[in-house]
């Protein structure tokens, strides 16, 4: 058995229940994949993304419905030492990457406003071109459990709103084209003792701002992130299941006991109709 063959084994048997069962579940919940799809699996290098790979290959190998995939892999300019690692981990994953270039990160390493935010939007702004271009209906991203459960406090705390990062979203600037979170409901601690479990190592985000941030601990947006895991670890010192209730409240909101809320362009307030209710 290939070593490739043997990573795909601890998907479907050790972590069939972390991993493989909640990715299922991702898809089926939120009708992420419909009959016809073409699915960019857009892959950075990290952990997340590459696992996020290996699963929708094992979905194509046992589908239940028609659908193709293209591996892309966006150069935002990293060194060739993190290039290669890619380059690397995709033929041991088995992998077929389709690699093109960009110079993101050329772009905005003299910003000083909000760069990972404008690096971020112009990612995904190349990722839907290429996707595109490729003949895709959809890219697929790797974002995980955590991603999602630190976005929500990020908003209650930096933003002063209630939001999340949803399951998927349809593209107001590419017409047509839709974005999908398969690993929505996976735990990173599970990616990582999967990755570890095979002795897999992936590179990080290696853009110029958190190469900075860990050698000087400076990058604001990365260390918003981090402020948000260490409070979520903490947390769960005193109530282990406190990420999953962060995450079940935005699929339980009861909009008669929320003060105001915006649905598109409409505001909503609870005085609106406050004086015709019995």
């Amino acid at each position: 058995m290939d070593r490739f063959e043997e990573i795909e084994k601890t998907i479907i048997k050790t972590y069939r229940k972390e991993i493989w069962s909640k990715f299922v579940k991702a898809i089926c919940d939120y009708e992420m994949i419909q009959e016809g799809d073409k699915i960019a699996v857009c892959i950075s290098g990290g952990k997340d993304s590459m696992l996020m790979a290996k699963c929708f290959q094992e979905l194509k190998k046992h589908r239940k419905m028609n659908f193709d995939l293209e591996f892309i892999v966006m150069n935002p300019g990293y060194n060739e030492i993190n290039k290669q690692k890619i380059i690397d981990n995709s033929k041991i994953l088995n992998i077929p990457i389709n690699m093109f270039e960009t110079d993101i990160f050329n772009r905005v390493v003299n910003i000083e406003d909000s760069p990972c935010y404008l690096c971020a939007r112009m990612r995904r702004g190349y990722l839907y071109e290429k996707a595109k271009e490729l003949g895709c209906n959809k890219i697929a991203l790797g974002h995980h459990f955590n991603d999602v459960i630190e976005t929500i406090l990020m908003g209650m705390f930096y933003g002063a709103q209630m939001q999340t990062m949803m399951p998927k979203l349809k593209s107001t600037s590419h017409p047509g084209m839709e974005l999908i979170r398969p690993l929505y409901l996976i735990k990173e601690e599970d990616i990582i003792k999967w990755a570890e479990k095979n002795n897999l190592e992936f590179i990080r985000c290696a853009c110029r701002f958190t190469e900075n941030y860990h050698e000087t601990g400076n990058a604001d947006g990365e260390s918003k992130r981090e402020e948000m895991k260490t409070l979520i670890k903490e947390m769960k010192k005193v109530y282990d299941n406190i990420d999953v209730n962060i995450f079940n409240s935005v699929q339980n909101v009861n909009l008669s006991t929320i003060i105001s809320y915006q649905k598109g362009n409409e505001k909503h307030h609870f005085l609106d109709d406050y004086n015709t209710k019995k």
